[in-house]
């Protein structure tokens, strides 16, 4: 990781030249930030920030300018001037290479706990942008970079295939039901894999007369009253498409639980059916005795500590169980799970945090702890490619980037097998040996 290329500086490490910020379109049409580092040795590197709107409370605080005239109040003029006015010429001068540094400086100069004052879309673009032309002005992709020589396990995918929840209005009241592809013997196979199923879907869908429209992350949207339905279209997608449920594809879950959470009370099947903790525990209990689960992201709300405790202690030690918006990728809240038992696996966002350096150092304190870790695209993304990097870099070992449609999300695959290819025989493909595979499938 960053840790190990301490020995650039001093050594005529490049210098930040020149810092500037744009606005630029997500995939949702909405403006983000773009910034552009220069730096003496001639690179220019630009990283491109995404924006969620499925959100944790405790998130680092994305700047928008609140004026309804432009972009319905969505624009990014303030964390724009934040960069050109304030963080850019604060960094100019700075070796590249010293990126703890910079980032400790960008976190000083917002002063603010959740990066409100400057904004963690200006800080995370900053950050990420300062790693991208530090990698180009050693002549190093970014994954070696940030990596080392040792950088070569891929991620395995989990990938997106039916949307609901924040992500697809009026759809499924689960967010996120996606394939992974444990049987493929390489990231590229992976890939196969997923697109095929995703495109055998698409094929059930229609004759079935159900509508094939995407959401926000290149999944189907179809309009489903439960979760079994979703789970029995996947499965049959898997085999449609000439695949094994369980053996060559399994499933994971993203309830995304804040969503359908009022008054301690969740509602995941209709606004007017309440269930408790123990409910939703009995559920995700009887979808994993019913289908080939290996992971559950964010299965209760961000704020029910003492109901996440109980369902790791009844599924912990069976699948993958991710927190996403309970952690927000802060050490913080990651140390405080590790003490009381919450959760087994983090979901990773740079721009939930706010910096490269805070990321990786809650990367570190999971790997440490036994945590897996998936490294995160968000439901409104860019072309921007960092985060497959990132992923090899820091042997995540999973990664969820959306759909096998929508170029915003295809761009990070093309990216992982580019990787694959550049590493050759070097390349490791993790796959079911990540999980505690289901002995059976259906019952």
């Amino acid at each position: 990781m960053i840790k190990s290329l301490e020995s650039l500086r001093g050594n005529g490490s490049p210098l930040i030249e020149a810092v500037h910020a744009r606005e630029v379109l997500d995939s949702r049409g909405n403006p983000t930030v773009a910034v552009t580092v220069a730096t003496s040795s001639g690179a220019v590197e630009e990283a491109m920030v995404p924006s969620g709107v499925s959100t944790g409370a405790n998130e680092a605080v994305e700047l928008r300018d609140g004026d309804e005239r432009r972009y319905g109040g969505k624009g990014v003029r303030k964390a724009i001037e934040a960069v050109n006015e304030i963080l850019g010429p604060a960094i100019e001068g700075f070796e590249v290479t010293d990126q703890r540094t910079i980032d400790a400086k960008l976190i000083k100069l917002d002063g603010s706990a959740n990066k409100s004052n400057l904004g963690a879309n200006a800080i995370s673009g900053v950050s990420i942008a300062v790693a991208r032309a530090a990698a180009a002005s050693v002549s190093l992709p970014l994954f070696r970079y940030l990596g080392g020589p040792g950088a070569a396990t891929l991620p395995v995918p989990m990938m997106n295939v039916i949307n609901g929840g924040k992500h697809a209005e009026g759809a499924l009241a689960f967010q996120e039901c996606l394939i992974v592809p444990v049987g493929a013997p390489n990231e590229a196979e992976a890939i196969r894999y997923g697109s095929e199923v995703f495109h055998a879907m698409g094929r059930i869908l229609h004759e079935r007369g159900l509508q094939t429209l995407v959401g926000d992350e290149g999944g189907y949207a179809p309009p489903l009253d439960s979760p079994q339905a979703a789970l029995d279209l996947i499965v049959a997608a898997i085999e449609r498409a000439g695949y094994r449920p369980g053996g060559d594809v399994a499933i994971a879950l993203d309830p995304a639980a804040n969503n359908f959470y009022r008054d301690g009370k969740y509602f995941p099947l209709s606004r007017d059916r309440s269930a408790s903790v123990d409910d939703m525990i009995a559920l995700y209990t009887d979808l994993c005795d019913r289908y080939p689960i290996i992971s559950l992201e964010d299965g209760l709300d961000e704020s029910d500590w003492s109901g996440w405790q109980k369902l790791t202690e009844a599924l912990g030690k069976r699948i993958q169980l991710v927190g996403d918006d309970i952690f927000v990728t802060n050490v913080e809240f990651l140390q405080r799970a590790i003490a009381e038992g919450v959760a087994n696996a983090i979901l990773i966002k740079v721009n939930q945090i706010g910096t490269l350096s805070e990321t990786l150092d809650c990367m570190t304190m999971a790997q440490q702890a036994g945590y897996g870790t998936v490294i995160s695209h968000r439901s409104g993304e860019t072309e921007d490619t960092t985060i497959a990097d990132l992923a090899v870099a820091t042997g995540a070992r999973q990664m969820k980037t959306g759909s096998l449609s929508r170029s915003e999300r295809t761009s990070k695959y093309n990216r992982l097998m580019a990787i694959e290819d550049q590493l050759g025989a070097a390349a490791r493909y993790p796959g079911a040996k990540l999980y505690h595979m289901p002995s059976t499938g259906r019952s």
